[in-house]
């Protein structure tokens, strides 16, 4: 597997992605372009914000999105991480975290807050196996982020 920043070009793959859990690829075409392109502002988002992706023979597996950001005093926040059925549970986006958690670091962002619902258990229990706290309904956090890279 190799991971690789996003560019718009690979925009199609990551909707074609993102819309097999919610909503339409012409619907995440147009939002992932803009919040790669920095013109999709999440609340309290600062505009450094960065997109990796894994693929295996030019095949997008899977994608990790995240940006600098104010919001409930974090320094910032991961916006998406999708990996296609097929590549689950093979460490895929735990890797794409530290991947992320690396661009953070570098950042000098080590309070991380991500968005989860409280009905997704095994999203819950996966943010929560790779360090994550609960911050408070619907949210949790990683104090330091840079304990994914020990």
């Amino acid at each position: 597997m190799l991971y690789r920043l996003a560019t718009i070009v690979d925009v199609p793959a990551l909707a074609a992605i993102r819309s097999q859990d919610w909503e339409t690829a012409e619907y995440w075409t147009k939002r992932i372009a803009a919040y790669m392109n920095r013109e999709l502002h999440p609340q309290k988002a600062l505009l450094p914000r960065v997109v990796y992706l894994a693929t295996e023979n030019e095949n997008v597996a899977g994608f990790i999105a995240g940006h600098l950001t104010k919001r409930f005093k974090c320094d910032g926040e991961l916006e998406w991480i999708d990996v296609i059925p097929a590549y689950q549970r093979k460490g895929i986006a735990s890797e794409l975290i530290r991947v992320l958690a690396a661009w953070f670091v570098q950042q000098k962002a080590f309070n991380i807050c991500v968005n989860c619902a409280a009905d997704n258990l095994s999203a819950q229990r996966f943010y929560k196996f790779n360090g994550a706290e609960d911050l408070q309904e619907h949210w949790l956090v990683w104090k330091d982020i840079s304990v994914v890279l020990k």
